[in-house]
């Protein structure tokens, strides 16, 4: 345990703290206005909350790091959160799966993309979107109103020797690849996209309106009618959104609800006095904590990584830091920003409106995973009745190879805990001794690595599994078993789950076990190994893939791995170095003129 007299050298001065436990890893990080005085807390209090308490003893080790203001503290302090994820902080749960939509305004003519991680790119990017439904009918309503391309094409030079591709003949994309339309009138209908997305619908709309007037003087008739289509659409759209303040401002309206092992956060969208989007967001590591602590922990989570922030934020009660994180949303932002709590009036109503929407939304989630769980604990139980196990199976690793006639053979190793996969747990192995197509000594190498990983101290390897699940029949299971023999693990319960008539095999058994079709057993079976399999042959894939762009360039005569590894780094794939100019392919670190000329000619005078 932390030896707290250290905390007398601490400074009385903001900053970060990093609390670690005896294997080094980080389990909560916070910040304080005094160093000092904010550790000190946590080991002379004798009232600390359940979540601390348990929490003190497993302390070894605090490191802390000194700002020049509290609002530096809360940057770092969100940095250092989103990349140790420390147990005992509270969590957005999955925070990095939430989908953004993006607008590549670094492109020449701008696509839409759904990704995951927002970067500094000169890109716009709209979210983070908790119910990926509504992302979906956002895009759906863009493609149809808007008619921006999809294609991933190279436009930096355009027009392509190519035609069209079947968007532009059913008026979905107006082919900027054949130069049908100018740079500028192309960014004109993205700025248009942009305004749907901030929500700002009716500005759109009258925009577009005094567009079609235009169009219409101008006798462009056919243009008149293409812009008036927008505009119905549009204001199909608007109908659908609610009013919802009457000072047509911007502003995020956040409430939350609480259950019995999880939290919820309803953020409401409002742009212009219209609801244009709602979101829940579940909360994890919030048992025993307050409130207030949990709302202010969202709050800055949440805009760490939102690309806009309004002039307004309404939350149904008191959050802590609330001046402090004022000044980090106003550097943020530019501008000022306001976060209230209102008493009485529209505002508290919009608050209470939010707040029931959150505990509606958590009371359906918990009867939901009530449910899953229920399914997930029928299905282990039956399979310990079915395998005559000695104890439930809440640990399952699952294995299966994947090759292309023994070439680039992989094995994948899936983790399903409580019925639900444990992704952070997944591995691979690169079979290594195998030649050939060889499934049953593949597997039993990967088992061996796995098991023997294990042995040696492995921290990502140290949790066993309650049952082996191995894709195949009993060849694949005998020598799984074989490898679990030679390292003493063979106490372990092993199956071969073989495809065809999902029978089960065990060691020792000439029968196969055959699970009702209707049992949550075999259920849980077939997606453990469906799973498997499914890994198996994405990693199989990338390997096959990377080997195929790498044989091709080791065709290119003075082209060594040095420079095959920074072409596609600089230029991204094989059809990125197809398509750049001697001029771009000299500019590669490592490459001169010569080698971008035998890369070119490669390329383009090959018969």
């Amino acid at each position: 345990m932390f030896d707290a007299d250290r905390i007398a050298s601490f400074p009385e001065r903001p900053g970060v703290y990093i609390m670690k436990d005896n294997k080094g890893k980080v389990i909560y990080v916070g910040k304080a206005v005094s160093l000092k005085q904010r550790v000190k807390s946590y080991f002379q209090s004798k009232n600390l909350p359940l979540k601390v308490a348990s929490m003190v003893p497993k302390i070894e080790d605090i490191e802390y790091i000194v700002t020049d203001s509290e609002v530096e503290a809360l940057i770092l302090e969100c940095n250092l959160i989103k990349f140790h994820r420390p147990k005992y902080n509270i969590l957005l749960r999955d925070d990095k799966q939430y989908p953004y939509i993006k607008i590549t305004l670094n492109e020449k003519f701008p696509r839409l993309l759904v990704v995951r991680r927002v970067k500094k790119d000169g890109a716009r990017y709209f979210g983070p979107y908790a119910d990926a439904g509504a992302m979906r009918e956002a895009i759906d309503v863009i493609r149809k109103v808007f008619p921006i391309r999809s294609c991933k094409k190279d436009l930096s030079r355009v027009p392509l020797n190519e035609r069209p591709c079947l968007n532009f003949h059913i008026n979905r994309c107006l082919a900027p690849c054949q130069a049908n339309i100018d740079v500028n009138d192309y960014n004109e209908i993205i700025r248009n996209v942009i305004m749907f997305l901030e929500g700002k619908q009716q500005a759109l709309i009258d925009l577009l309106k005094q567009r079609m007037e235009k169009a219409a003087e101008s006798l462009d008739f056919e243009w008149a009618q293409v812009i008036k289509e927008q505009i119905q659409a549009l204001e199909k759209v608007q109908e659908k959104q609610k009013i919802v303040s009457t000072d047509m401002s911007d502003k995020d309206v956040i409430a939350m609800a609480r259950g019995f092992d999880m939290v919820c956060v309803q953020v409401f969208f409002v742009r212009q006095g219209k609801l244009v989007e709602r979101e829940p967001f579940i909360l994890k590591n919030t048992e025993g904590v307050e409130r207030r602590e949990i709302l202010t922990s969202f709050i800055k989570q949440f805009y760490d990584g939102a690309p806009f922030i309004p002039k307004e934020i309404i939350v149904d009660e008191e959050i802590e830091d609330l001046s402090t994180i004022e000044e980090w949303l106003e550097q943020k932002k530019g501008s000022k920003v306001v976060i209230t709590v209102p008493r009485r009036g529209e505002k508290k109503k919009l608050a209470e409106m939010v707040a029931e929407n959150a505990r509606a939304f958590l009371d359906q989630r918990e009867s939901m995973e009530d449910r899953e769980k229920m399914k997930s604990r029928k299905a282990m139980e039956e399979l310990m009745t079915y395998l005559q196990l000695e104890n439930t199976p809440n640990r399952i690793e699952a294995f299966d190879i994947s090759n292309t006639q023994g070439k680039e053979s992989v094995a994948s190793m899936v983790v399903f805990e409580e019925g639900n996969p444990k992704k952070q747990d997944y591995r691979m192995f690169k079979i290594k001794t195998v030649e050939g197509p060889n499934d049953f000594e593949s597997i039993k190498e990967a088992v061996f690595r796995r098991f023997k990983r294990a042995l040696e101290g492995d921290e990502k390897f140290k949790d066993l599994p309650d049952l082996l699940l191995i894709d195949g029949g009993k060849g694949q299971l005998k020598y799984a078993r074989e490898a679990l023999r030679e390292l003493k693990f063979e106490h372990i319960p092993t199956i071969g789950l073989a495809k065809e008539f999902e029978h089960i095999f065990v060691e020792g058994r000439d029968d196969p076990i055959v699970l009702p079709k209707d049992s949550e057993a075999l259920h849980l079976v077939q997606r453990i190994r469906d799973e498997a399999h499914r890994f198996a042959i994405t990693l199989h894939r990338k390997l096959r893939s990377k080997k195929s762009i790498q044989s091709v360039l080791e065709d290119i005569p003075g082209i060594g791995k040095a420079r095959r590894l920074a072409l596609l780094n600089a230029l991204g794939s094989i059809e990125g170095i197809k398509k750049a100019t001697v001029d771009e392919l000299s500019k590669v670190p490592g490459m001169n003129r010569k080698a971008a000329e035998a890369v070119y000619d490669f390329f383009h005078k090959k018969t």
